[in-house]
């Protein structure tokens, strides 16, 4: 439509073809080796750290949109938040029993579950206290995160949690999935509230698109730039220098880390590593989740119909990185070929099974388990 941004029935495409950039990008960052060169190399190192910010950002954008319509009434509300609360529970769980699959995947959705917790008290607040509300937190979760790593004595957990923790540690469980693990919440919270500010905008006018990647390239940068004055001309680099052997200071100027950086010394907060969960990590990642979202949203409608199976990826995402976990773990490899199967098998699926049946499996089983809670506690309609 001449104006306006493309949409499929109630869907933003342009949405739709984020989430489908977020999977892709996982995928990416799962198969290929960290050691690719060349145009491999390039996707690799796009999309490290980067597609998981932007699958958590897109996840507040959800949030937001699937709850727009609730009534002003306190039932109302109720309701809508212990449906959220249901649909986190039932990711989480899948998300622990996908650790058994054995696969060598970082598994998102325990994080991701009960992220969606953390942000319900949030859910219903308007964009000029949830945008101020997201920049604050980026900024600071990463300074109480480490205070209190310190404090508890507790570093980066590299085993993954399964469905066991849950009776045997589940101190250990909420420890690894808030502060310790691979998504650590404390700070990926953060990405959720600023989904949901973006979310409250009219995300099919153009304008939107405009100011959804403007701000993403200005927060990007200024992720960069921060840990750029802070390790250089601060002395950020020559005070770890001194606080870690030589062989490990490449992590300052890039090397990936395991969700958290050390606690020995404060200057970590400053790097920008993936996955460093620092405050320019958060930041920068923020941002290019923002530019993604936003120039996919600007897409001519021309564009949108011709990427149409690429947006009926996006509309399953979560089906389709349950399935691409499983697969992964039953026919494991690290080359771009497997790559290839997995995206483009993925698009393809995804394309058949829309035009079949339409929802995803798994978003019928979640969203249908949230709705019924959602309904159980406001009570029959009037």
């Amino acid at each position: 439509m001449s104006g306006t941004l493309a949409t499929r029935g109630a869907r933003v495409a342009g949405v739709d073809l984020a989430r489908a950039v977020a999977v892709a990008g996982m995928m990416t960052v799962h198969v290929l080796p960290s050691t690719s060169t060349g145009v491999q190399g390039v996707l690799y190192e796009a999309a490290h750290g980067r597609a998981s910010g932007l699958f958590a950002v897109l996840a507040g954008v959800s949030l937001g949109l699937a709850t727009r319509g609730t009534g002003p009434g306190r039932a109302d509300r109720v309701g809508a938040r212990t449906g959220v609360l249901v649909r986190g529970a039932l990711v989480a769980l899948l998300g622990l029993f996908l650790v058994l699959a054995g696969s060598r995947i970082a598994i998102i959705l325990p994080y991701y579950g009960l992220a969606f917790a953390l942000v319900l008290p949030f859910l219903f607040a308007r964009a000029r206290t949830l945008l101020p509300l997201a920049l604050l937190w980026l900024t600071l979760s990463p300074v109480a995160s480490l205070a209190l790593r310190r404090a508890l004595g507790v570093d980066s957990q590299t085993e993954q949690p399964t469905p066991l923790w849950l009776l045997a540690a589940p101190g250990r469980l909420l420890e690894t999935l808030l502060l310790t693990g691979y998504y650590p919440v404390l700070g990926w919270t953060g990405y959720l509230l600023l989904g949901l500010a973006v979310s409250r905008l009219d995300l099919r006018e153009r304008a939107a698109g405009v100011r959804v990647l403007g701000g993403g390239l200005v927060l990007a940068a200024v992720g960069w730039l921060a840990s750029a004055l802070a390790l250089g001309p601060l002395g950020g680099a020559a005070r770890l220098a001194a606080d870690v052997a030589p062989a490990d200071l490449g992590t300052v100027i890039g090397e990936p880390f395991y969700g958290t950086v050390p606690t020995t010394s404060w200057w970590w907060l400053a790097v920008v590593a993936p996955h460093s969960g620092s405050p320019p990590d958060l930041l920068h990642t923020s941002g290019t989740a923002l530019a993604v979202l936003g120039a996919l949203l600007l897409l001519p409608a021309a564009a949108v119909r011709v990427l149409s199976p690429v947006a009926a990826l996006g509309s399953v995402p979560l089906s389709a990185y349950a399935l691409h976990v499983v697969v992964l773990a039953a026919y494991p490899g690290d080359s771009g070929t497997l790559l290839a199967v997995h995206v483009v098998g993925a698009c393809v699926l995804a394309s058949v099974w829309r035009a079949t049946v339409g929802r995803g499996p798994l978003e019928t089983l979640v969203g249908d388990a949230g709705r019924a809670g959602a309904a159980l506690v406001r009570g029959p309609a009037r």
